[in-house]
């Protein structure tokens, strides 16, 4: 990379890079050039878009990522579509967190990723990305079935001394949930940091923990819990994100089209009851 970098700089006549401390950056001139280098990767792939379009049959391959919560409930039917409608389209999903894939879609890693949203915590636009709403996820919290946690609160601050399984404090999830604790009036007592939320389930059916869940993860995974609905009814938005220079390629729209159905049919269980 820094060979051509430097050959480059000596076809162009123009520092590209500039010394820092004992790193480099580049410098205003290669700013510019890299948007004029998006904008032509843009273009190569509209006009990737338009070529595929020509054929009848979808071919080739498209790469997702996707979080945790997201492979588990909705890409296995998402495979399922794409392989019974477009068996010559090859797909792949990886797990990503969200940062992670943004970073894979914009090296041009991922062709498709999964985003989510919580709430007070807005995502923001990328230039150059193109976003599509896919769900509103509920998120409710989650109480053991038995133990002293099972006992049905009143409110959220009722179980100011309850132990909890929570994201990383560093993680939108995370300060999401330590949020919602703070507005009750407490801080939560984190007994499991962990960005899994099947083991953050596992802790509570255990009666180790509680936790924030989102409802996407259904009654197959949230089986000896019980949800309970939080105030204000928060949820989580989650998004379907592409390049906007690959918006209109065949592949991605039958993509998105089979993610949006897939989560039309799914059934979210209503919790038990609501705090209030």
């Amino acid at each position: 990379m820094s060979q051509q970098l430097k050959l480059l700089e000596r076809e162009t006549g123009t520092s590209l890079l500039e010394p820092v401390g004992r790193g480099v950056r580049l410098t205003p001139a290669a700013h510019g050039l890299v948007r004029h280098t998006e904008r032509i990767l843009a273009n190569l792939e509209e006009a990737e878009a338009e070529l595929a379009a020509v054929h009848d049959e979808l071919r080739g391959s498209l790469r997702v990522a996707a979080f945790q919560s997201a492979v588990l409930t909705v890409a296995p039917t998402v495979l399922d579509a794409l392989a019974r409608d477009h068996p010559e389209l090859e797909v792949t999903i990886a797990q990503r967190e969200v940062e992670d894939a943004f970073e894979g879609l914009l090296a041009h890693e991922f062709d498709l990723i999964i985003s989510e949203e919580y709430p007070g915590l807005p995502d923001p636009l990328r230039e150059g990305v193109d976003r599509v709403e896919l769900l509103r996820d509920p998120l409710h919290l989650v109480l053991p079935m038995d133990g002293p946690w099972s006992a049905r609160p009143g409110s959220l601050s009722e179980l100011a001394g309850a132990p909890w399984a929570l994201d990383a404090v560093d993680t939108s999830t995370g300060a999401w949930a330590r949020a919602v604790c703070r507005q009750a009036g407490f801080e939560p007592r984190v007994r499991v940091d962990t960005l899994n939320p099947l083991l953050q389930v596992d802790l509570v059916r255990s009666g180790h923990a509680l936790a924030f869940v989102p409802a996407l993860l259904g009654r197959r995974h949230l089986g000896g819990v019980r949800p309970v609905g939080l105030v204000g009814a928060p949820y989580r938005l989650l998004s379907t994100q592409v390049r906007s220079g690959r918006t209109r390629h065949p592949a991605v729209v039958a993509c998105r089209a089979a993610f949006a159905e897939a989560v039309a049919y799914m059934s979210v269980d209503k919790p038990d009851w609501a705090l209030t």
